[in-house]
């Protein structure tokens, strides 16, 4: 990412085509109540205008999946990371037992864009569209934004010159700057949802039972877990997959990018739950000190 790059997003925000990601329909009369169960969020609060965020996670309280969902007339409509399309329609099909609902894979049928930022509402979005659309509010990348379904068959949105379309590597870079969690960087089947900071986003603790609930519920209740995530920007040269050590190692970089105007190293990284920044080392004991900006 440019520097000027940089500030075009931050003064006018930017569009994403996330149309690679897997998206699934949830139909039938239990398809509410069901999809509660499965999720760290309240899903009775879905709504058709606004994306509700959660996790999947395992008996054992992992991440499984993090997932978007909005209703849509008599259906729910999920999307996830590429990736997650195989693992997370199988681990969705798994506990479908005695329940009024379908799960149907939907991921080609539609194309799912994002734009953020600036002066954005639903109406500035209606001349980027000629097919039908209904922009569901969506804060995907630490800023007010939409996202627009469109059938696979429609003309990809046209936005206005200002509002520049990321790569996959800008996008990213944009990520990382802004501190949010990603599959399978810092979200993955070794990382609790409180670890990476998800608590006031994805989480519920009053919506009731679901898979993993209660190994979550008493992370809330001691406040201890393994690891937290940390942001840092270091003058210190540093790569996803170092180890950071404090003494012995307490952690691992999870994502680094080079922020375009300061030129520091930006990243995140998991570490144990308490282990102060500061003094942090990379790849041993008496390894390069993070030095942190």
């Amino acid at each position: 990412m440019t520097a000027e790059l940089y500030q075009q997003i931050t003064a006018h925000g930017a569009a994403v085509n996330l149309s690679s990601h897997a998206k699934f329909r949830l139909t039938g009369a239990d398809r509410v109540r069901y999809l509660n169960g499965q999720v760290t969020n309240d899903m009775r609060r879905v709504k058709p205008d606004e994306t509700l965020y959660a996790c999947v996670t395992d008996v054992k309280g992992r991440i499984a999946a993090d997932v978007r969902v909005h209703a849509q007339d008599e259906a729910l409509l999920l999307d996830a990371e590429p990736a997650l399309r195989e693992p997370l329609g199988m681990r969705l099909e798994r506990y479908i037992v005695a329940d009024d609902v379908e799960l149907t894979d939907v991921t080609e049928d539609w194309q799912l864009w994002h734009v953020f930022g600036g002066e954005i509402t639903p109406a500035s979005l209606e001349h980027a569209i000629e097919a039908p659309a209904h922009p569901v509010r969506s804060p995907r990348y630490g800023a007010a934004g939409f996202d627009l379904w469109l059938p696979a068959s429609a003309s990809p949105p046209t936005f206005h010159p200002d509002r520049p379309q990321l790569s996959a590597a800008d996008l990213e870079t944009w990520r990382i700057l802004q501190k949010i969690p990603r599959w399978p960087h810092e979200l993955n089947a070794e990382t609790f949802p409180p670890e990476a900071g998800l608590e006031s986003q994805a989480m519920d603790f009053a919506k009731g039972c679901y898979i993993g609930q209660e190994v979550l519920s008493r992370i809330k209740t001691t406040g201890k877990m393994p690891r937290e995530m940390i942001a840092f920007a270091s003058a210190t040269a540093v790569n996803t997959g170092d180890e950071l050590w404090h003494e012995k190692l307490v952690g691992k970089v999870t994502s680094v990018t080079q922020h375009p105007v300061t030129g520091l190293t930006n990243g995140l990284a998991m570490i144990r739950q308490g282990t102060a920044p500061e003094g942090l080392r990379i790849g041993s004991s008496d390894g390069q000190q993070l030095n942190l900006r």
